[in-house]
């Protein structure tokens, strides 16, 4: 494929929208935004990391739309390893929680897991070419 899909593009764009709407209250108040979402405990240190890569990876989605299709496949595969980490160490936290899980824990996963079956999907099709 030698020209990047306008749909990818706009899923980019979206994708930027998206990490800023969950980083920027996880950055500036992790403690209360957390609560709102049902955690009894936080730790304000691992949020702002969290945020912080929300930010780098969704701002770069922002700054790299309108870049080539070699741009693409290296943003879809870092977004793939972000997307499946997170899925595994959702998961794996979920599993050692003794106790009722946040129904935003099972949102935010729902959330990663949709994110990266799309950029698979995308990844696979920029890759035929």
């Amino acid at each position: 494929m030698k020209e990047v899909p306008n749909t990818l593009r706009k899923a980019f764009v979206i994708h930027f929208w998206a990490d800023w709407i969950f980083a920027a209250p996880l950055m500036l108040m992790p403690n209360k935004f957390l609560g709102l979402m049902g955690w009894e405990q936080v730790d304000p240190f691992t949020a702002r990391i969290v945020a912080a890569a929300l930010i780098g990876i969704g701002t770069e989605s922002l700054l790299g739309r309108n870049g080539s299709v070699d741009h693409y496949r290296g943003m879809l595969r870092l977004k793939i390893i972000w997307s499946s980490a997170a899925i595994g160490g959702i998961a794996w936290t979920m599993a050692e929680i003794r106790g009722m899980i946040p129904i935003m824990a099972w949102a935010i996963l729902g959330i990663f897991v949709l994110f990266n079956a799309l950029w698979v999907f995308w990844w696979r099709r920029l890759k035929k070419d």
